[in-house]
């Protein structure tokens, strides 16, 4: 099984005080986007990788047109409507893999996980989540939450959905990983974040 990805990177980073865009953030000398789409080219079970722009990313946009990617512009109403437009725009009406481009740890091979883990699964949703726990521990923000089988989990943003599904209303049957990885753990929501992620992945590195 094979499936394209989405590198969501129409969001403006408005908690970080940005002066650049977010996904063009340096981390460790190259934008926080090239990590994530770098990863996604290396993984073997995706088929095309589209970068999710907004008018809140020209730049990245910019980038990422000149650097040859595929580019699906949407029109910034949120994740969720975002989601939507990109797979209406991009005609995925299959199964899509959505990974946010501020996870600058993903690696094609953790990506080739997630889409084995939604072969077996047999839902229409699989969400990769993170122990709160773990990212408190590391001195990690928790921004974003959600909760699965009766517990709340730090939402990595990297998820595999029937991109038929999400066109229509209503509850769709939902599967997940829980996992404290690396590739995930790192979400980069704040500056604190950043210099903490980098400071992981050197002394990784070392």
């Amino acid at each position: 099984m094979k499936v394209p990805v989405l590198v969501m990177a129409g969001g403006r980073g408005k908690r970080m005080g940005l002066s650049v865009e977010k996904p063009l953030l340096p981390f460790m000398g190259k934008p926080l986007v090239d990590w994530v789409v770098e990863a996604a080219k290396s993984a073997s079970k995706i088929s095309e990788v589209y970068v999710v722009t907004s008018p809140n990313t020209p730049e990245t946009e910019k980038r990422c047109l000149a650097k040859g990617w595929k580019v699906l512009r949407t029109d910034a109403k949120g994740y969720h409507v975002d989601l939507k437009q990109a797979t209406l725009k991009g005609e995925l009406f299959g199964p899509v893999l959505t990974v946010p481009a501020d996870l600058p740890a993903v690696t094609g091979a953790f990506l080739d996980k997630v889409v084995g883990e939604f072969e077996i699964c047999g839902m229409d949703f699989l969400a990769v989540f993170v122990p709160i726990v773990k990212r408190e521990k590391l001195g990690l923000s928790v921004s974003s939450t959600d909760e699965y089988k009766g517990v709340w989990y730090a939402v990595s943003g990297v998820n595999i959905v029937n991109g038929a599904k999400i066109q229509g209303e209503g509850k769709i049957e939902t599967s997940a990983i829980i996992t404290d990885e690396v590739e995930v753990l790192l979400n980069i929501n704040t500056l604190k974040d950043l210099e903490i992620a980098e400071k992981i992945m050197k002394d990784s590195k070392n």
